[in-house]
């Protein structure tokens, strides 16, 4: 692979790990599954406050979301919000801010309930963003997971970061595991959990999402720096963990990272055996009609008995019904092009 070729991968593989841009809007679905809260072993549909009583005692609670999906956001929002008024309050726990993060997000929880003068909360928002290092994300994106920060003050929770930082994702994803110095190797917590099963299945899984272009150095990269980011928030969520606490720890986090009760929450059992875990999959419809029963496929790894995709599955509406490899397999064939181009040029010459 030439090495235009490699960045071009690099341009795309990467945003997938560190932030998803949001999508156009498209001519919608309409599914019966829509609002569903599904209990995944039973198949049962339950209401909503059935749903915060069964979870509310857990240790840790993920809010396993699709990044770009408000309706994901908007149902975090409340879940928490109910939490609180059962006075559970809950440690808010971000997948998006590193753990080096966390004393901005305290110094903004900090900031007080009391309501700030439009001016104010203009200038607490821009100081917040522009410490976290947002400014280069979408107001979009950003409004989601402040409107969650601005919760977490008005009610006077804890907030933590949970992931490595941006340097330290985009340094594994460049070098690999192997390619850090000795230096960098040892800022990077490593849970010695390995899975090889787990590790193909990812693998194929990295290749399918990048629409059959992945490249095996590549992927491999991409592996690594999974298994940095997972090992980092579950070293980060025991260590927010404390017996007895008032209320659980609520995980803002992508879903991939917790399907299958695998990636996060499988490193905190090994790290933490002793700490309770509920997962909802908050969970698009798909692009074409499908079953419930094609919803809780189970996965199977060798070695492993068969699990569900989470403990609850919540469904809402999509974000884009459009091809996400469309535009990928375009740019990647005009670079591929230019490329070809480009050295018959040399050639000539």
């Amino acid at each position: 692979m030439t090495r235009s070729l490699f960045h071009l991968l690099l341009f795309f593989v990467v945003p997938t790990i560190f932030a998803c841009a949001t999508a156009p809007k498209m001519p919608m679905r309409q599914d019966p599954l829509i609002d569903n809260i599904i209990h995944t072993p039973t198949r049962h549909t339950i209401p909503f406050n059935t749903l915060v009583t069964r979870i509310a005692d857990f240790d840790v609670i993920y809010l396993s979301e699709k990044h770009d999906n408000p309706m994901h956001h908007a149902i975090q929002h409340r879940i928490i919000q109910r939490l609180v008024k059962q006075e559970k309050s809950p440690i808010l726990g971000f997948e998006f801010f590193s753990m080096d993060d966390t004393p901005l997000l305290l110094n903004f929880s900090d900031s007080g309930r009391a309501p700030h003068s439009p001016k104010m909360e203009t200038a607490l928002e821009r100081q917040i963003r522009k410490q976290l290092n947002w400014d280069s994300q979408s107001d979009t994106m950003w409004a989601y997971y402040y409107d969650l920060l601005k919760l977490a003050r008005e009610n006077n929770l804890l907030i933590a970061g949970l992931d490595l930082s941006k340097s330290q994702k985009r340094r594994i994803t460049r070098k690999g595991q192997e390619g850090l110095t000795h230096i960098e190797k040892k800022l990077i917590f490593s849970s010695q959990f390995s899975n090889e099963p787990y590790e193909a299945y990812m693998k194929s899984l990295f290749k399918s999402v990048h629409c059959g272009m992945g490249h095996d150095k590549m992927t491999s990269r991409l592996y690594d720096t999974w298994v940095a980011r997972n090992d980092k928030m579950a070293l980060s969520i025991s260590q927010l963990y404390e017996k007895g606490a008032k209320g659980p720890i609520v995980i803002i986090i992508g879903g991939g990272h917790t399907q299958y009760g695998l990636g996060v929450m499988d490193r905190v059992t090994a790290i933490k055996p002793d700490i309770s875990q509920v997962n909802i999959g908050l969970t698009e419809i798909t692009r074409e009609p499908s079953t419930l029963g094609e919803y809780l496929a189970p996965l199977e790894l060798e070695g492993f008995e068969p699990v569900l995709p989470a403990d609850y599955l919540w469904f809402t509406q999509r974000v884009s019904y459009k091809d996400p490899c469309e535009e990928f397999k375009a740019a990647f064939k005009k670079m591929k092009q230019s490329q070809m181009k480009s050295n018959q040029t040399k050639q000539k010459k």
